[in-house]
């Protein structure tokens, strides 16, 4: 995606003075949502030990997940529409409202519905805050800009699970909630004073059909990839009822896409070659995440013996790198152009899974901190060149909805990493415990139960040492399938992608 001299045409308003202090908003914002699963994870505990149901405590992060997903793409459009101050302002109203709903709910249920609440909210922000940056920053300044960004998850990887701990243990769990007001208001604050914008004045007719059935399909899809493996089985009845009706409602919400007058999610998205190449780029990078999201700190503490508090800086150490090639991006793709420097990154990417796979049994820490900085930069490298320059070819009033179709591929990508990755995990350690010495059959514990056996240190040395050597066997098969699919996603965006993409009308070259 080669752009080296767009100048981006713009309806804001915002006097350059401001950008320092709205930039602060936003990623004030952006922390709202980053932290809000790390912060609550600590605090799980505490949460069902006040409030019962243990049953459902899965719901709070998928709940919320799902909210914030299905909801993406219909914020995109509407900060086309109207603007993009009003819709986050809002947005970010729901999100407070849910958080300090949270803080007084009476059950798990009540507090499931409240975290649904915080999620519709969220997707607001995801929707709206990187398109915001690329109202206010050239492409030059884009590349820095979304560095900072980017670190705001890093921060919130350290930061969130600490907070979260700490109020658990020496406040009360309520608070894990109510520490988002201060922050959210703050925002709000900067926001209604320095961020000014002039949204086009005419009238729209709001696709409420379209939106509906999109966010139903969405819901179908996402909720079959966070039941499947957990609650039921991948082939099970409730599985293939779930999917075949999520099928039924993206073939629904295609027709009516079509005929819309202004469709939430334009066809057009997803046949321009440089569009949607980049959304699958994305969608391939959020698959990769969850390696290491989900896996990583487990096999930190029950293979390398690390505490917890270490064993999460270790998965932040990518953080570092994904900030670091974030910026250094902007020279890259300015000199080489987006598709090459996001190819860059995709090789980075399947470096660092290729690397864990050849880490030795039990690697030292600096082997695997190496390596979540190699992944880190690969994540930095891909996602920032494919984003600004999606947002770069197209003019004002069609940024808001490339934005959240980029920012929604990355989520759907996490939500089938999560399958993908648990059942390569699944069926690699059942593969291992299957092949357990017949001195260990009787004492083997199930799939689902060897994290807890490794934590406890109760199992006679033998068993500790196999089932250690099993979590790392496994492991590495996740890895193994998330450098197949960084190479899948190279592939696509050198494919797809044209290196020299048309500039569409309403951006002018400078």
């Amino acid at each position: 995606m080669q752009d080296n001299s767009l100048a981006i045409t713009t309806t804001a308003a915002t006097p350059p003075a401001h950008r320092g202090w709205i930039l602060a908003a936003l990623m004030m914002s952006m922390s709202l949502a980053a932290m809000d699963i790390t912060i609550v994870a600590t605090a799980v505990p505490q949460i069902v030990g006040d409030l019962g149901g243990f049953d459902l405590f899965s719901w709070l992060f998928s709940i919320y997940l799902l909210a914030q997903t299905v909801t993406i793409p219909i914020y995109g459009k509407l900060a086309d529409l109207y603007g993009r101050k009003p819709v986050l302002m809002v947005g970010t109203v729901v999100f407070l409202v849910g958080s300090a709903a949270c803080a007084t709910a009476w059950s798990m249920l009540a507090l499931i519905v409240f975290r649904g609440l915080q999620g519709l909210g969220a997707g607001t922000i995801m929707a709206t805050v990187n398109t915001l940056a690329a109202d206010l920053y050239s492409v030059r300044e884009r590349a820095r800009i979304q560095g900072w960004l980017s670190g705001v998850w890093g921060i919130a990887a350290i930061v969130g699970p600490t907070l979260g701990g700490a109020f658990a243990q020496y406040a009360t769990w309520h608070w894990v909630f109510l520490v988002n007001l201060p922050i959210g208001l703050i925002a709000l604050v900067l926001l209604g004073r320095f961020l000014h914008e002039k949204a086009p004045e005419r009238h729209h007719a709001i696709d409420f059909a379209g939106a509906i059935l999109m966010m139903l399909a969405g819901s179908a899809v996402v909720f079959g990839l966070l039941q499947g493996g957990n609650a039921w089985a991948w082939y099970s009845s409730p599985s293939l009822a779930t999917f075949g009706i999520a099928g039924l409602l993206i073939a629904a919400t295609i027709l009516r896409e079509r005929t819309a007058a202004e469709p939430i999610m334009p066809g057009w998205v997803w046949s321009r070659p440089v569009l949607l190449g980049s959304n699958l780029g994305t969608l391939g990078m959020g698959l990769v995440m969850m390696a290491p999201s989900t896996y990583l700190p487990v096999f930190a503490q029950s293979v390398m013996g690390l505490g917890a508090i270490a064993a999460g800086l270790v998965l932040a150490t990518s953080s570092i790198g994904w900030v670091a090639a974030s910026a250094w991006s902007g020279s890259l793709y300015l000199k080489h152009g987006f598709r090459d420097t996001a190819l860059f990154g995709a090789v980075l990417m399947a470096a660092g899974g290729l690397g864990f796979v050849m880490l030795p049994a039990a690697p030292s820490t600096w082997l695997v901190l190496l390596d979540q900085l190699l992944i880190g930069a690969g994540f930095g490298m891909l996602s920032t060149p494919l984003l600004v320059g999606v947002q770069s070819i197209v003019p004002w009033n069609q940024r808001g909805v490339v934005t959240s179709a980029n920012m929604w591929s990355r989520y759907l990508g996490q939500s089938l990493g999560a399958a993908i990755a648990g059942a390569i995990f699944n069926a690699a350690m059942i593969k291992e415990l299957e092949r357990a010495p017949g001195t260990l059959q009787g004492a083997l514990p199930n799939v689902n139960d060897v994290v807890t056996v490794l934590q406890s240190r109760t199992a006679g040395a033998e068993l500790h040492q196999f089932l250690q050597a099993a979590f790392d066997l496994s492991t590495h098969q996740v890895y193994v399938g998330m450098t197949g699919v960084a190479v899948i996603a190279l592939l696509l965006v050198l494919w797809i992608v044209p290196r020299h993409p048309q500039v569409e009308a309403g951006v002018e070259p400078g």
